[in-house]
Parts: structure tokens; C-alpha cells; sequence
């Protein structure tokens, strides 16, 4: 475990707790919203480039941005969990989703799951009182978020000769 420090090797595979998993979602969170801004602005630069002379900015209904922003954090999170087993901030936070046996979540499971966590996210905070750290996500969808810092690849890539 090179690259880990001595305190934290025993927690290797332990489950995640309330606050890392609040700390990755966070970062997740900022980096879903800088994706939605940057859609506004290549909307907006499109518009102008098209028409320059009768431009003004869009103004996206409240509707349009809460849509969209559910449409990536889903996206992200699936894509994330099902190709990686982490997104970006729970690379950050040192954690990895995985099925309860340990293994890597299918498209099907990180799809359901990335929309679980998207409309209910305050069934995270049930993780601070589970006896075994799960969040109702985890308990209905049988998945389990452990510190996890190695950077192993995944197995679906293991066999492969690129990954040599």
C-alpha cells in the first residue's frame, strides 16, 4: 500500500462514514454545477456567433437548469460508478462504490442508483446511524461505499492486453 499513509492502511475497505461521503458528494456537486454553467456559456456564445447583432444572453427558465442539472449529476454518477466505481470526488475522499459482495457495480445498478442519490440525497444522512454505515441508497440497492485508495484497475479492464 505505497503512497498510503500508516494511519489510514487500517481503514482500507472499512465503510465510509457521513462525512467523507458528504465531502465527495460535494465536490461532485461543484463540478456537475461548473458543467452547467459552462453549457450556459456555449449556449450563449453559439447564440452570438449565429447572431451577433441581435444577441442578448439566454435566460434559461428555472425549470431548464434544474433539469439539466439532474440530467448530468445522473450521467456523471452513473458513468462514474459503473466505469470506475468512483467519481472524481469520491477519488478525492479515497472511497469506492461497490456491490456489498465487493465487486463493481453493473450500468444497470450505477444508473439506479446515481438517480437514488439525485432525487433523495438526504438518504445519505442515514449512514450516520446505520450500525454499519449504509445509506438507504445502500440498503435498498444493496451497495456499499468503502475507503478504498489503491489505484488497482478495474477488473472488467484487467484481462485486457492494453492494460498490460
Amino acid at each position: 500500500m505505497l503512497g498510503v499513509p500508516r494511519e489510514a492502511r487500517s481503514y482500507q475497505g472499512a465503510s465510509a462514514g457521513v462525512v467523507t461521503r458528504l465531502a465527495a458528494g460535494i465536490v461532485d456537486v461543484l463540478l456537475v454545477a461548473v458543467s452547467v454553467a459552462g453549457t450556459y456559456a456555449a449556449w450563449a456564445a453559439v447564440r452570438f456567433v449565429l447572431e451577433p447583432r441581435e444577441f442578448r444572453m439566454p435566460d434559461p427558465s428555472l425549470l431548464w437548469i434544474v433539469m439539466t442539472f439532474f440530467g448530468y449529476l445522473v450521467l456523471y454518477l452513473t458513468v462514474a460508478w459503473w466505469m470506475a466505481g468512483r467519481s472524481i470526488g469520491d477519488h478525492v475522499w479515497g472511497v469506492r462504490v461497490t456491490s456489498r459482495s465487493g465487486v463493481e457495480l453493473g450500468l444497470a445498478r450505477a444508473f439506479v442508483r446515481a438517480v437514488a442519490c439525485a432525487v433523495f440525497p438526504v438518504g445519505l444522512l442515514w449512514c450516520a446511524i446505520d450500525r454499519d454505515r449504509r445509506s438507504l441508497q445502500d440498503l435498498v440497492l444493496r451497495t456499499s461505499v468503502v475507503y478504498d485508495w489503491m489505484s488497482h484497475p478495474s477488473g472488467r479492464w484487467a484481462a485486457s492486453p492494453e492494460a498490460g
